[in-house]
């Protein structure tokens, strides 16, 4: 059965969504944004277009109605607009969305709505709950669950040691806004890019920081069954004290907007990218302390086969593969069909058994 979808923004993460889902042969795919040229890059043949102001809930509206679902590539403020134009027309809902505040608005339309609502689908928040949800699983108690994450420059050139990989507010976002953590057993804040941390994986030095939003909603999960929860953001060493001095000492993250026109006109963009995944998960287990980690790395790569194969960037590819395998989960009958889905209520297996989950398997 072929399912019609809705894609709002036609960015990097948009069109890698059009092209997963394209590729599948399952999905009537439409597309909407307001800019002409990039809606034409993101669609090409595979995919309807609609050039509107996804802000405008009227014209929104018009055409999510009849859609099975809408997926949000959209800036995170964009999408308690979505969330609830998707409430009035009855389509499901998916976003990518690692504000907070965000979630939680989706969440509170969610309770009253006759379908289902699917934020942070992507990788972090989004794949790596999943992950530690299904290591913390297998034990019969638990200690602490460390979650770390890095979109990383293969090559990095800069003082930095970074490049863009994907959205420039979205990062602002996580460098500047209170990060969720579960300490000596109670739900807490705190603050970003602090509990620096250095560690190494095959031979190459990291750096990691907390950061907010890439728990998503494992916090309220896991609240009252472990003594230590926290995610941290993985950078080469050195990034942190550079953005500290940025954000802090120049008062940048006072002036978001200002932030973000520097690091878009002086941070290149960069294809050649690799995404680092590490959940180390520590408790009891028949009577003896414990410890399961999963470490994986994720490399640019080509997506589409021999003939019309694209390179995508390894955040592309894990954005976009985290929420085409949640939809593809949904309408399979593997997610709850009405309300607020959180991101741990998928099962391991089951994603990485989907189509497009393999991309992380």
């Amino acid at each position: 059965m072929t399912r019609k979808v809705l894609i709002l923004g036609a960015g990097k993460i948009g069109g890698a969504i059009v092209d997963l889902l394209h590729g599948s042969g399952g999905y009537d795919i439409s597309i909407a944004d307001s800019d002409a040229t990039f809606l034409r890059q993101a669609a090409g043949a595979r995919a309807k277009t609609h050039e509107i102001d996804v802000s405008d809930s009227a014209a929104l509206a018009k055409i999510a109605a009849g859609q099975d679902a809408v997926l949000s590539a959209l800036p995170f403020f964009l999408n308690p607009g979505v969330a609830r134009t998707c409430a009035e027309v009855e389509a499901h809902y998916f976003d990518l969305t690692e504000d907070v505040e965000t979630t939680r608005a989706v969440k509170a339309i969610a309770k009253t709505a006759k379908v289902a609502f699917a934020p942070q689908c992507g990788l972090a928040p989004g794949f790596i709950s999943i992950v530690a949800n299904d290591l913390a699983s297998r034990f019969d108690s638990l200690r602490e669950v460390h979650m770390r994450v890095g979109a990383l420059p293969e090559f990095p050139a800069n003082a930095l040691k970074y490049n863009l990989t994907w959205s420039t507010d979205g990062l602002i976002n996580e460098y500047c806004n209170p990060c969720e953590a579960i300490h000596e057993g109670k739900l807490t804040e705190v603050m970003p890019m602090e509990g620096l941390e250095h560690f190494s994986l095959d031979g190459i030095d990291y750096e990691c920081f907390n950061t907010s939003g890439g728990l998503g909603t494992l916090c309220e999960t896991l609240e009252g069954k472990v003594e230590s929860l926290n995610y941290k953001t993985v950078r080469y060493p050195g990034h942190c004290g550079i953005m500290k001095m940025l954000l802090e000492d120049l008062r940048l993250k006072d002036r978001r907007g200002l932030l973000k026109d520097i690091l878009e006109t002086s941070v290149p963009i960069t294809h050649q990218d690799v995404v680092l995944i590490f959940v180390v998960v520590t408790g009891m287990r028949e009577g003896r302390l414990t410890q399961e980690s999963y470490a994986k790395k994720i490399y640019a790569q080509e997506v589409g086969g021999p003939t019309g194969g694209k390179l995508m960037s390894a955040i592309q590819i894990t954005t976009a593969a985290g929420i085409t395998a949640m939809v593809d989960l949904f309408f399979d009958g593997k997610l709850p069909k009405q309300g607020f889905i959180r991101q741990e209520q998928c099962a391991l297996g089951d994603f990485l058994g989907n189509r497009f989950g393999r991309y992380y398997a």
